[in-house]
């Protein structure tokens, strides 16, 4: 494993993604348990993606975790999509983690709502009611995290919670994944936590795996702190770590 530190974000490159996967999983796990001693409760978010599936099957596969005291939400969701679409975030993470691990309460963004302003009003009054301890995600091929694409995201956003329009390299990320077969099937808009949003969490747990990604990284660690590569935001954060295998960290 290689180590560093960028600004006040902690990297660390594994070998494969499994490696990777696994010891994001073991400092989650660790997270949850040390609040839990403190508190009844916690909240977290979590990102859907391929790109997380290996954290998502070594937290599920962690029997030291309570998730009986654990309320969750995700980080965005597609506009229009059926309820049961398989490229819905609510629906893989309810098929990778919602569904295997009895948490207190799973709070979904609606994709079928027929008003997603108003939808993203309710969301918003959840995550105020439930201020959010640690954060699950990924970065995207342009840097975005959530749906803050470069075009959409602000770091000085005063909404928790926005409709937002989803750029042509995200989109085609979506074709790349295997989640859609081409980019005309892939929804247009989105509802997405804004970043302020996601960077009032205590603790940021960032995975990104495959060569894909490594652009994105590259640019994250090295570019200006900006809404040019959203991910950059993760670099002023005290408690923040950026787990890579040996493919998305090549240019680093």
């Amino acid at each position: 494993m290689r180590q560093f530190m960028k600004d006040k974000l902690e990297v660390r490159a594994y070998e494969n993604r499994t490696l990777m996967g696994e010891a994001a999983a073991r400092d989650i796990s660790a997270t949850i348990r040390s609040l839990l001693e403190h508190e009844d409760e916690i909240n977290m978010i979590f990102a859907a993606a391929p790109s997380q599936n290996d954290v998502l099957l070594a937290l599920v596969n962690d029997k030291s975790i309570d998730w009986t005291r654990v309320n969750a939400f995700h980080m965005d969701e597609y506009v229009g999509l059926d309820k049961d679409a398989p490229q819905g975030f609510g629906n893989f993470l309810f098929e990778h983690l919602f569904s295997l691990a009895p948490f207190k309460s799973v709070n979904y963004i609606d994709c079928t709502a027929k008003d997603p302003e108003a939808e993203c009003l309710r969301y918003t009054e959840l995550l105020k009611t439930n201020p959010t301890d640690i954060v699950v995600m990924g970065i995207g091929e342009n840097g975005h995290i959530a749906f803050n694409d470069p075009p959409v995201a602000d770091f000085a956003d005063e909404k928790w919670v926005k409709v937002v329009e989803l750029d042509p390299i995200c989109r085609q990320q979506q074709v790349n994944d295997g989640c859609f077969k081409t980019i005309e099937e892939v929804p247009t808009h989105a509802i997405t936590l804004t970043v302020p949003t996601l960077m009032r969490a205590a603790y940021h747990f960032c995975i990104v795996p495959a060569a894909t990604k490594a652009q994105a990284v590259y640019n994250t660690l090295t570019g200006e702190i900006s809404e040019s590569c959203p991910a950059s935001i993760l670099r002023t954060q005290n408690s923040a770590i950026l787990y890579l295998d040996e493919k998305s960290s090549a240019l680093i």
